[in-house]
């Protein structure tokens, strides 16, 4: 079952320990009582409202607003060649098997799916996935200082035997924080729907949003919590009245709630928790008036015998054999299985009559897992 049905108490020790910031620290009780007091929490009513004070899930952490001016720190050649350094860097370090350049140029949510990457190749000796680059389109925010950072959209192929399979457009995010620090692929995840366009300057610049824009259907630093809450509880969540349905929301749940069931047949338990990542998430104004938020997610699982006793060994799922030592594939108590997830979400303008936010891309990798 999902950790969301656990239990008042471990929800409110989730939202005290989360960011300040991106969550909202409430006090939960029982049965509907719950949001009734949220929402007199937050003095308003509403369908954003509602998803906000269900939305306990999830809690990233804001990216750091960059000043806007007349003078651009960021050209877009200089976006372009940063990518095409990353491209070259990266594929030379996956070819050649080199940790220690590979993760060099990456960063959060991307080193965490890198790292567990190379720590397959180190184990079991599986290949890092190498990867066939098409044609970008680059969207540059107007900055005038750091962090610096733009986004690519790209059709990306995953290469196997030399040969590269579908292509799938990817977006990429790329950071500089600092002067004296190099670039680095901080997230991508990968399209399952048209990217709407996104809006730009009269010099052709992508223009950014702020992580509490109150214009837009939910402030973006709601929407991973909003889309958490659906995951965890399902199409009958009260955040399912703002989150559109799709693969990434009501689909991710179906496939936990399936494996729940599996392993209840096993005489097991299983838990999950879709939760926020403390890495940034960014955001890009849309041509109509939303906006594009990009962040992360950690899908935590444990299945156990219940009550944590001793019992028939569980194997972790097959996915995470390789990133860990033969010793930790097989749990007596229990295994946690937990995954990095990178989402794209749009998130409608309050004026669009009767629009969700959409959850449009997402990608996820394995990236810790034990038995115990």
């Amino acid at each position: 079952m999902s950790l969301l049905k656990t239990g008042d108490a471990w929800l409110a020790r989730q939202i005290r320990r989360a960011d300040p910031v991106s969550c909202l620290s409430v006090t939960f009780l029982r049965g509907g009582t719950v949001a009734r007091r949220t929402l007199r929490y937050l003095g308003v009513i509403g369908p954003a409202a509602l998803a906000a004070a269900i939305a306990l899930g999830g809690c990233s952490a804001p990216a750091a607003t960059p000043a806007a001016g007349s003078e651009h720190s960021l050209t877009l050649a200089q976006a372009q060649a940063a990518y095409r350094s990353y491209v070259t860097a990266s594929t030379a370090a996956a070819r050649q098997g080199d940790a220690a350049q590979g993760l060099a140029i990456v960063a959060d949510a991307q080193w965490a799916v890198m790292h567990a990457q190379y720590a397959a190749l180190s184990v079991s000796g599986t290949p890092v996935a190498q990867y066939s680059y098409g044609t970008p389109t680059f969207y540059v925010p107007a900055l005038s200082g750091y962090p610096q950072w733009f986004m690519a959209a790209v059709p990306a192929s995953t290469v196997t035997g030399g040969q590269p399979g579908p292509a799938v457009n990817t977006l990429m995010v790329f950071v500089r924080p600092a002067p004296n620090a190099p670039w680095t692929l901080d997230g991508s995840a990968a399209l399952d729907q048209p990217l709407p366009a996104v809006a730009r300057d009269r010099d052709g610049y992508a223009i950014t949003v702020s992580s509490t824009d109150s214009s837009l259907l939910l402030q973006p630093n709601i929407v991973g919590p909003a889309q958490a809450a659906v995951v965890d509880q399902g199409p009958a969540a009260p955040a399912a009245a703002v989150m559109g349905s799709g693969p990434q929301t009501t689909e991710l749940y179906a496939q936990q709630a399936a494996l729940g069931n599996a392993a209840t047949a096993r005489g097991l338990s299983y838990q999950w928790l879709l939760e926020g990542a403390a890495f940034a998430q960014w955001e890009l104004r849309t041509a109509d008036g939303g906006a594009l938020v990009l962040y992360t997610m950690y899908l935590n699982t444990t299945t156990e015998h219940p009550g944590n006793v001793t019992g028939a060994p569980i194997p972790v799922p097959a996915a995470f054999s390789p990133l860990i030592t033969a010793s930790a594939r097989i749990g007596r108590h229990g295994v946690t299985a937990n995954w990095t997830y990178e989402f794209a979400a749009i998130d409608p303008s309050q004026t669009a009559h009767g629009a969700k936010v959409e959850v449009i891309a997402g990608s996820g990798a394995p990236t810790y897992g034990r038995g115990y």
